[in-house]
């Protein structure tokens, strides 16, 4: 598996952001109430996390350690202003129905952990692609929530009733819907992952791009390797 097909199936399955390593919470909960919502906020959020990855990426070795959290925002803020402007412009039904939450995509974990993770350290194809990956990881998540809770919700996928005759669950639409949906979906992968795990697969890697397991970081892991590139500033 080449290095770009490997970005790509990291961010879609192996650390899938919001089935695996369970970020982005907010927006995941929140604009989720339809297929359309869902999709329409994983691929803003695909955008902005791998056009900003790929300028990270580039400026590397120019931003230093100390700001690197400041010039992140900065960078990732300006994305974001202009996808915002484009989907007003363009896509004003969508810009209505993810309101705030577009602004607050310049905060989201994933994008601010992929470029603290990884973007800051590799070149910028991996790390274009490592974007990509993610973003299109979290775009499938928040699709498929986005479908059950309007199947359930509403009878209705993408506008379209597909449950005649069907009674609505107005829970499912509501906020306690979304979580009863994610919690289902992730039970449905950690199930996936135990079936993989008897079969002798090895499924025990729940990773954030630096090699190291997240929930059980060492003393090799994001916080280690920066604290060691503060110090080899502060000694030049």
């Amino acid at each position: 598996m080449n290095k770009i097909t490997e970005r790509l199936w990291n961010g879609l399955v192996k650390e899938n952001p919001t089935f695996v390593l369970m970020l982005g919470m907010c927006p995941t909960l929140a604009v989720t109430t339809s297929a359309v919502n869902g999709l329409g906020m994983g691929l803003t959020t695909a955008v902005v996390l791998a056009l900003s990855n790929l300028i990270i990426s580039l400026l590397r070795k120019v931003i230093p350690s100390r700001v690197r959290i400041p010039a992140f925002i900065v960078i990732i803020a300006s994305f974001v202003t202009v996808v915002e402007l484009l989907l007003q412009a363009y896509l004003n039904s969508l810009y209505d129905a993810l309101g705030v939450y577009i602004p607050l995509i310049v905060v989201n974990c994933i994008i601010l952990g992929r470029a603290e993770a990884y973007a800051y350290s590799n070149p910028p194809i991996p790390s274009l692609f490592d974007g990509i990956g993610m973003g299109l990881g979290f775009t499938v998540a928040l699709t498929c929530i986005g479908a059950v809770r309007e199947i359930l919700g509403a009878g209705e996928i993408f506008g379209y009733t597909i449950l005649k005759g069907f009674t609505p669950i107005g829970i499912f639409v509501l906020a306690p819907g979304a979580f009863f949906v994610l919690a289902a979906l992730t039970a449905l992968q950690n199930y996936m992952k135990k079936r993989g795990t008897k079969k002798g697969k090895d499924m025990s890697k729940v990773q954030s791009g630096c090699n190291e397991d997240c929930m059980n970081c060492s003393e090799k892991g994001c916080s280690r390797r920066f604290y060691d590139l503060d110090e080899k500033e502060g000694e030049e």
